[in-house]
């Protein structure tokens, strides 16, 4: 791995509500190297697939717009650029699987026609030869029989199918940054590692850099290079993933690593994190894990923590680790 495929700083994401603009992104920034799987982290409601969203320029307007901050990708900013030039880094460049295999496929068109659309909307190439790329990827993805399964329609395949065939789709211009978001939700465990592991094999296979969006602590554990914690529209921790499992630093981090159930035999009580992410227009003043937080000291009420730098790539946004 070496340098950066996309640089993501102080991104900024506003909706209206009843009284101002709300923020479930506010002040972002991350880096994805290329080659490498980040793993973005939290709780339902933390701001993560709205960053998504927003990376893949794909934000539901004219209620949601992005306020500030910058998305480098291979050097050039993807905010306000036109929506024309957007379309063509979305599919090729920049992919996505979205987190219900179950409705994200067109029910009227076959899956071959999906795949197929999607290949010639980037790809000046004849019909056969786009319906021979998608035959290829749906063989890799490991659907059986490709040649006859592109013809099925989204309900005659199972979800884990469906899910492989968005894979497929994602993957067919071999782009090389890959969002993935949620992208076992509703699968059993079995389909799960499966779909996981190929991922990874087509991440190697292709040298692209996946952004693994869960809030499935031991997803990231067995498929994450690093790991970034985000709360109420902030990145509260950044750690290389064995550093992070390791010695978690911020009070919310350590929460999200006990509620992982241990196989102990000991009948031990499951763990979890006391109340609920506040709502985004009624946020604390200063840290936003305040009222949740047994840690929490004078200044975490009024004021906002940094970032602050603990050691090679580990940063943490928490008033216990001011020098």
């Amino acid at each position: 791995m070496a340098g950066d495929i996309v640089s993501i700083n102080n991104l900024r994401v506003s909706f209206p509500s009843e009284s101002a603009r709300i923020y479930p992104v506010d002040g972002v920034s991350l880096k994805i190297l290329k080659g490498e799987t980040l793993g973005l982290v939290g709780e339902s409601g933390c701001g993560k697939s709205m960053t998504s969203l927003a990376l893949m320029g794909l934000l539901p307007r004219p209620l949601g717009r992005v306020d500030g901050g910058e998305i480098i990708f291979k050097g050039r900013n993807l905010i306000g650029i036109a929506d024309a030039e957007m379309a063509k880094v979305r599919g090729r460049d920049i992919s996505m699987i979205f987190q219900d295999p179950m409705t994200s496929l067109n029910p009227v068109y076959t899956v071959g026609d999906q795949i197929i659309e999607a290949i010639q909307a980037h790809e000046r190439v004849p019909r056969t030869e786009a319906r021979r790329v998608a035959v290829d990827m749906l063989r890799k993805v490991g659907i059986p029989s490709p040649e006859k399964r592109i013809g099925d329609y989204p309900h005659l395949m199972s979800g884990g199918m469906r899910q492989r065939v968005m894979i497929a789709m994602a993957l067919s211009l071999k782009p090389e940054l890959l969002i993935a978001d949620e992208p076992t939700t509703a699968l059993d465990v079995t389909i799960q590692a499966q779909i996981l592991y190929l991922m990874n094999d087509l991440r190697r296979d292709l040298g692209m850099s996946i952004l693994l969006i869960t809030h499935n602590m031991g997803l990231v554990a067995e498929n994450a290079d690093r790991i970034a914690v985000m709360y109420a529209g902030r990145i509260l921790e950044e750690a290389p993933t064995k550093g992070l499992f390791a010695s978690p630093l911020h009070p919310y981090s350590r929460g999200l690593l006990d509620s992982i159930p241990r196989m102990t035999g000991g009948g031990d009580k499951l763990q979890s994190i006391p109340g609920m992410v506040p709502p985004l227009n009624d946020l604390p003043k200063g840290c936003k894990f305040f009222g949740r937080c047994a840690r929490s000291t004078e200044p975490c009420e009024t004021k906002e923590p940094p970032l602050f730098q603990k050691g090679e790539g580990h940063s943490v946004r928490c008033w216990l680790y001011e020098e």
